[in-house]
């Protein structure tokens, strides 16, 4: 894998393997691309077993991520998620599902998944209505979706319409 210029870098505690594996499973047009091991005359300077994994490459949908096992000295926070844009409910409920599985439900289609991290899983027609210059339906849907955890494409279209009655 030729990394991009930007490349989001994920700090995992010991685990990146296993989330990289996680969201490979996940997401179509995925997969490993590397696994870089921690060398054994560098394991004391570092804090790691030697031949553990260090660093995985992969790719989610054709993007980019490199995962480092960087120790527990941070942790993910929501002040950076990722965004998925859905076509449809069906896709929007398969994403949830997946990435909610041992983590948690966040209001207004956020979810954290088991590693910590935060995804935005929106309908693509989302982020139509609330760039929609009718100010009227735009407030209309931010206060549907602001009843949500996850997004129901259904009621958002409805209250944006107005037909929510």
């Amino acid at each position: 894998m030729k990394l991009q210029p930007i490349t989001p870098n994920l700090w995992f505690d010991g685990n990146a393997e296993e989330a990289a594996n996680f969201y490979v499973s996940i997401f179509p047009n995925s997969r490993i691309v590397r696994k870089t091991k921690v060398p054994a005359a560098l394991s004391k300077e570092i804090g790691a077993k030697p031949g553990s994994v260090l660093m995985v490459e992969f790719e989610l949908n054709g993007q980019p991520f490199l995962g480092l096992n960087g120790g527990p000295a941070f942790k993910f926070n929501e002040a950076v998620s990722f965004m998925v844009h859905c076509k449809d409910q069906e896709e929007v409920d398969h994403y949830w599902k997946k990435l909610t599985a041992g983590g948690s439900e966040q209001p207004c289609g956020w979810a954290k998944d088991k590693f910590g991290l935060s995804w935005q899983i929106d309908p693509a027609e989302w982020m139509e209505m609330v760039t929609s210059n009718d100010e009227e339906k735009v407030v209309r849907g931010m206060k549907a979706m602001l009843q949500m955890k996850k997004m129901d494409l259904a009621k958002l279209k409805a209250a944006y319409n107005g037909t929510d009655n």
